[in-house]
């Protein structure tokens, strides 16, 4: 089993003393212990991707119905009672956050 990895400044991954990918626990996996950035090398997140990205199969988020068991209606008159005690908020964008992600209406 091989991993390649192709980098626009491959002598990052030269130095053996700060492993940072590793083999993963589950089989056909590999972890990284920093942060991921796919077309910036400026990564503020876990991962970070600059650009479209596109899936060839499932994207899993835990909102997703598909990782959730025991699903059942709520009473609405208790939760619109909920809803009126919520903090709603509106904002803009910092510029300088909007300008890096492409987003023009802050």
């Amino acid at each position: 089993q091989k991993i390649s990895f192709q980098a626009s400044n491959p002598g990052q991954f030269e130095n053996d003393s700060d492993v940072l990918w590793q083999r993963g626990h589950v089989p056909e996996t590999i972890a990284y212990h920093g942060r991921v950035g796919i077309n910036t090398d400026a990564p503020d997140e876990a991962l970070v991707v600059c650009g479209n990205a596109k899936v060839m199969g499932r994207v899993m988020h835990p909102s997703d119905s598909r990782a959730k068991q025991n699903i059942r209606e709520v009473d609405t008159n208790e939760q619109l009672r909920r809803i009126t005690q919520m903090r709603l908020v509106e904002y803009d964008y910092k510029p300088e956050f909007a300008s890096v992600m492409g987003i023009k209406d802050t």
